[in-house]
C-alpha cells in the first residue's frame, strides 16, 4: 500500500506545481489580461456572431493541454461572442464592474484559499467582511445592532432578506395562504424567485400602482393593506426599489417605512443597483429613509464597480438574521468563537464561504472613496446629459433620470412605434460598438440607457447618440414599421 501511495503522490503533486511551472503561467496570464484591457477602448461591446461551440471540441480527458491552446480557446469562444460587460460601451441592463485590484484580491484569496465562513477558521477574513458590512450599514443609516452578509449578488441577498422577514414575523406554513406581499410592476424578477424558494408561493402577491415617475404609490399601498386586513388576510412584507432595473425609479422608502411599521410589516429595500449612489452628496437626499427599512440589498458589483459575484444583504436587527440562519453541527464542536464577531456562515445559507471581502476591501483601500464618488456622479450626469440630448433629437423621453437609467423611444405619425424601436435596438446591437437593451412597460416598447460601467464616459454616450440618430433616419427612409 505504501508503494501505491508513493506512486500516486508523484502524480498528485502536479496539482501544486513548481516555481518553474508557475512563472511562465503567471507571465502569460498577465499578458492575456493586459491584451484584453488594451483592446477594450476600440473593441465591441456586443458581438452577435457566436463562436462558443468550439468549447465542446476540447473535452475533459486524462491528459492536459498546452496553455496557449487553452487561452486561445478562451479568447475566441468566451471573450469574443456575446456582451462584453467590461466595455465602456455596455449601456444595457445594469452593467457590472471589474476594477483591476479586485482581480488581484481574488487571485490572493484563491491562492491562499482562506475560508471566510467562521471566525475560528480565519479571524482576519471574518473581521474584514464584518468591517465592510459595518461601513455599508453606516452608509445607509442603520443602527449599531445591524449587520449583514456578503453574498454572490442581489438574488441571494433578496432570498436571505425575505427568509429573515418570514421568520421574524412568525409566518408559518399554515399562515402562508393568508399572507400578502406587496411589490410593484417593476420589482426585479429575482424577488419573485426568492418568494417561491422561501416557501411563500401560496401567498398573495399584490402589485402596488406606480405614479407618473414609476415609483410605488404610498397612498395606494396603505389602502390595499387596509382592504386586505379587513378581508382577513395577513399583510406582512413590502418590497421597495431604490433604482428599479426598468427605469431607475426610486420608491419613497421613508413613506413606505412609516406605513409598513404602522402595520407591523417588514420593509425590504432592493437597492442592488441604486444603493451606492448614497455616496454622492447630490443624490443621497433621494435615498432618504433607507435606514428605516428592515432589510436592504446592495450590490458592490454594480455601484462599486467590482466583479460579478459581489452582493450584500444588510438587516437592521442582526438578531433576526442570525435566528434564521444559525446552525451548529457536531463536527464543528471545536470551532468555538471566543469573540463578539458574527461569523458569516451563521448569517447566510452558505457554509462554504468564498473570501469575497478581499476583492472589495483591496480597491477601497487602494483608491479611497474619492474616485468611486466621482465615477458615480459622472454616470448620473451622463444619464441626464443623454436624456436631454436624445429629447432634443426628437425622441420621446421618460422621466428625467433619478440615477443613471433613462428610457426613450421614437414616435411619429404613421409609425408602428413598438416595431420601429425594436428595429432600432437591433440595428445598434448589430453595429456592436455600443450595447443597449429595451423593456416593455404597459405594452409600450421603451429603449433603455443604463450607465454604470466605470469605463463609460462622454465618448461612449456621444457615440450612442450618433448611432441612434443615424439608424433612426436610415430606418425611416427605408419605410421600416410604417402602418
Amino acid at each position: 500500500m505504501r508503494d501505491e501511495i508513493t506512486t500516486l503522490e508523484r502524480t498528485a503533486r502536479m496539482l501544486h506545481g513548481t516555481p518553474e511551472q508557475r512563472a511562465p503561467w503567471n507571465d502569460r496570464f498577465i499578458d492575456y489580461a493586459e491584451a484584453f484591457l488594451h483592446r477594450l477602448p476600440d473593441g465591441k461591446a456586443y458581438e452577435q456572431h457566436d463562436t462558443s461551440a468550439a468549447i465542446y471540441d476540447l473535452p475533459i480527458g486524462e491528459e492536459g493541454h498546452d496553455l496557449e491552446v487553452l487561452l486561445d480557446l478562451v479568447r475566441r469562444s468566451v471573450d469574443t461572442p456575446g456582451i462584453n460587460p467590461a466595455s465602456g460601451g455596455h449601456l444595457g441592463y445594469i452593467p457590472g464592474g471589474g476594477v483591476y485590484p479586485s482581480a488581484i484580491g481574488d487571485f490572493l484569496a484563491d491562492v491562499t484559499n482562506r475560508y471566510a465562513g467562521i471566525y475560528f477558521a480565519n479571524p482576519g477574513a471574518v473581521r474584514m467582511e464584518n468591517m465592510l458590512i459595518r461601513w455599508m450599514c453606516d452608509m445607509i443609516g442603520y443602527p449599531v445592532e445591524a449587520h449583514g452578509n456578503l453574498t454572490s449578488g442581489g438574488s441571494i441577498a433578496n432570498l436571505i432578506g425575505i427568509t429573515t422577514a418570514r421568520d421574524a414575523l412568525g409566518i408559518r406554513a399554515a399562515h402562508v395562504p393568508r399572507c400578502v406581499i406587496y411589490v410593484n410592476a417593476q420589482t426585479h424578477h429575482c424577488v419573485h424567485k426568492a418568494i417561491r424558494i422561501a416557501g411563500l408561493a401560496e401567498a398573495t402577491l399584490r402589485q402596488v400602482p406606480l405614479d407618473e415617475h414609476f415609483r410605488m404609490h404610498p397612498g395606494r399601498l396603505e389602502e390595499m393593506i387596509a382592504e386586505d386586513r379587513a378581508a382577513g388576510h395577513i399583510p406582512f412584507l413590502v418590497v421597495a426599489s431604490l433604482g428599479s432595473t426598468d427605469t431607475g425609479a426610486i420608491d419613497p422608502v421613508g413613506a413606505l417605512a412609516t406605513i409598513s411599521h404602522a402595520n407591523n410589516m417588514w420593509l425590504q429595500v432592493d437597492a442592488a443597483y441604486g444603493g451606492f449612489f448614497a455616496l454622492v452628496p447630490e443624490i443621497a437626499p433621494l435615498l432618504k429613509g433607507a435606514g428605516r427599512s428592515d432589510s436592504y440589498i446592495v450590490d458592490p458589483h454594480k455601484g462599486l464597480f467590482l466583479p460579478y459575484g459581489t452582493g450584500a444583504i444588510l438587516v437592521r436587527d442582526a438578531a433576526h438574521l442570525n435566528a434564521s440562519h444559525y446552525y451548529r453541527a457536531n463536527y464543528m464542536q471545536d470551532a468555538v468563537n471566543t469573540s463578539d464577531e458574527y461569523s458569516p456562515a451563521d448569517l447566510s445559507p452558505e457554509l462554504t464561504k468564498h473570501f469575497r471581502g478581499l476583492r472589495m476591501w483591496l480597491p477601497l483601500q487602494l483608491f479611497g472613496l474619492s474616485p468611486f464618488r466621482a465615477a458615480l456622479k459622472e454616470k448620473w450626469l451622463l444619464a441626464r446629459y443623454f436624456h436631454r440630448k436624445i429629447g432634443e433629437a426628437g425622441f420621446t423621453v421618460g422621466p428625467e433620470p433619478e440615477l443613471s437609467v433613462a428610457i426613450y423611444r421614437y414616435e411619429a405619425s404613421g409609425l408602428n412605434a413598438n416595431a420601429f424601436n425594436a428595429a432600432l435596438v437591433k440595428a445598434v446591437q448589430e453595429d456592436g460598438r455600443i450595447f443597449i437593451s429595451s423593456t416593455m412597460i404597459d405594452g409600450v416598447f421603451w429603449i433603455r440607457l443604463a450607465v454604470l460601467c466605470f469605463r463609460t464616459h462622454l465618448k461612449q454616450v456621444d457615440l450612442l447618440l450618433e448611432l441612434l440618430i443615424w439608424h433612426r433616419d436610415r430606418l425611416l427612409a427605408a419605410g421600416i414599421a410604417r402602418v
